[in-house]
């Protein structure tokens, strides 16, 4: 088959393919089961409906009897290998340009065929709920899954899996996408897809590994936990989690025989009585670096493009410690895969929780923060998404403006598009005179906008004291004025800064403007990606 494939009609093709083939795989080396002597086997990621990096020597690899020799042939490219004393086996790909349908064939003493395998874009999707919120739950679904004709991406979903050790394998399988099958896919990386296909016109390969109400340590490799003095707090945390469970299980089954005996005894003319709080067992999700050593291990050896991160909900409780730990977590991964500093974007956390009549301290706020100051890790880049929040809802159903914002990242510091507006204003500085604080600010894109008016809300202001007010705002130019009556000499101003704030300031192409304090912990960096770095660009 012609490597350089044209895309008109590979499109035509893909359309043509059978989508949920059985896949003709061998698993049970990686997962547990005796193998057939002599028997080649691949891991479950490499199976029908596969996407492999384009423009890359993308890996493959399996399991065989020792000492067995292995073809790989993926279209014209053959590559050969002999299985290593502990029966792996690894080969890399000749670098093929976007196309497909291919067949990939893996022979040694039997033979194996991966059908439909295209070559295109491959990104990690990770995180927590909001990753794995579908799309059949996102905003206009049913309009969107009827739309959803688009054999040119497809999705592999890891099952959620714990793990106390790295693991080789993990179970999933590659899902073409459709009207019937999108209604399942993770909804922020599907919207990021899809726009990029339609623009690129080249497949994407989205390997969703998710897990709801999940700590960031969970997700972190423990030798990158280990080595950082720093994060030992996290491993002593949790050591002491487990030795403490036996006593507070006790002391939780006393408390709910104690409420018994009192309920039985005073008869059904009592009120409510608030029952104990079970505590959390140790182990699975909580344990750390468990969900890295089921969920992300595992996909170490695939090669892709980059990683899309929404996560942080569960970690609001210590926003200072989410500050050492997720920048850790990205240096983590990039050691594990090899790749070197493979593109990294991520989400900021949506407004959450309700309004307060006045400016109070915010966990939400400051996590938003921490995620700000990871855009110092090199080829970072972050998603504003304060304003797509429901109140008192975690999981906001628009997921396609959260998509297209990473995609726009994506767009610029990946493949290279010129022109593209990545970020909505950012905080640049402060002047203040005749009682006024003057906010300036980048990436205004020409002109600052209120989303209701002039008049802008979601501003505090306050004095030398560090009391913060409501603030009157009003957009001048690049710059917004913001003062109080109460605040005759400002010293600091905030904006955005609440659980579920007030969010009204956009530039002129629609980004909103990320929430800041001018009295926070370092300087501003750039929400759409870590600036004074070279780009990295697709081939």
């Amino acid at each position: 088959m012609n490597r350089t494939f044209a895309f008109a009609h590979a499109d035509c093709l893909f359309r043509r393919i059978v989508r949920f083939a059985p896949v003709m795989l061998a698993v049970a080396a990686f997962g547990g089961g005796e193998r057939c002597r002599g028997e080649v086997t691949l891991p479950a990621l490499i199976s029908d409906n596969m996407v492999l990096q384009r423009g890359t020597r993308a890996n493959v690899w399996g399991k065989a009897d020792p000492g067995e020799s292995v073809t790989v042939r993926l279209g014209p490219d053959l590559a050969q290998t002999m299985a290593g004393t502990d029966g792996n086996w690894g080969v890399k790909l000749n670098a093929l340009p976007s196309g497909g349908p291919y067949d990939l064939t893996v022979s040694g003493k039997n033979t194996i065929t991966v059908h439909n395998v295209a070559v295109g874009e491959v990104w990690v999707c990770a995180g927590e709920s909001n990753m794995e919120y579908k799309v059949v739950a996102a905003r206009d679904a049913q309009k969107e899954m009827a739309e959803a004709d688009m054999p040119m991406v497809r999705v592999f979903v890891v099952k959620h899996d714990a793990q106390e050790e790295p693991q080789g394998d993990c179970e999933g399988a590659w899902v073409v996408c459709d009207p019937d099958s999108v209604k399942d896919f993770p909804a922020v990386a599907y919207f990021f897809a899809r726009e990029l296909n339609l623009e690129m016109r080249v497949p994407f390969g989205l390997i969703e590994s998710a897990w709801g109400t999940s700590r960031v340590e969970a997700w972190t490799p423990r030798a990158t936990l280990e080595k950082d003095p720093a994060l030992h707090g996290v491993l002593d945390r949790y050591d002491q989690a487990v030795a403490d469970y036996p006593e507070a299980l006790t002391d939780y089954q006393g408390k709910v025989a104690a409420m018994g005996v009192a309920l039985a005894a005073r008869g059904a003319s009592g009120g409510p009585v608030a029952e104990p709080v079970r505590p959390l067992e140790p182990g699975g999700a909580r344990e750390p670096a468990a969900l890295f050593n089921g969920m992300i291990a595992p996909l170490a050896r695939y090669t892709i493009r980059g990683v899309l991160w929404y996560q942080g909900e569960s970690d609001t409780g210590d926003p200072e410690l989410y500050g050492k730990l997720f920048p850790a977590m990205i240096e983590g991964w990039r050691t594990v895969w090899n790749e070197g500093e493979f593109p990294f974007f991520y989400v900021q956390l949506s407004g959450f929780l309700g309004r307060h009549a006045q400016p109070e301290a915010s966990n939400w706020a400051e996590l938003r923060e921490a995620q700000r100051q990871a855009l110092n890790t090199p080829k970072t880049g972050m998603a504003v998404t304060v304003d797509t929040g429901v109140e008192h809802d975690m999981h906001p159903p628009d997921k396609q403006d959260v998509g297209h914002r990473l995609a726009l990242i994506a767009e610029s510091e990946v493949y290279g598009k010129e022109g593209v507006t990545t970020s909505g204003p950012v905080y640049a500085g402060m002047a203040v005179a005749d009682g006024k604080a003057a906010i300036s600010f980048t990436h205004t894109d020409g002109r600052l906008v209120g989303r209701n008016g002039a008049a802008l809300k979601g501003f505090q202001i306050a004095g030398a004291d560090g009391n913060f007010v409501w603030a009157d705002a009003k957009i001048d130019g690049d710059r917004v004025i913001v003062q109080s009556k109460d605040v005759p000499a400002p010293a600091a101003v905030r904006y955005a800064w609440a659980d579920f704030p007030d969010c009204d300031l956009f530039n002129k192409d629609g980004l909103p403007a990320g929430p800041f304090r001018t009295d926070g912990v370092g300087a501003e960096a750039s929400p759409a990606a870590t600036p004074g770095k070279r780009k990295h660009r697709a081939e």
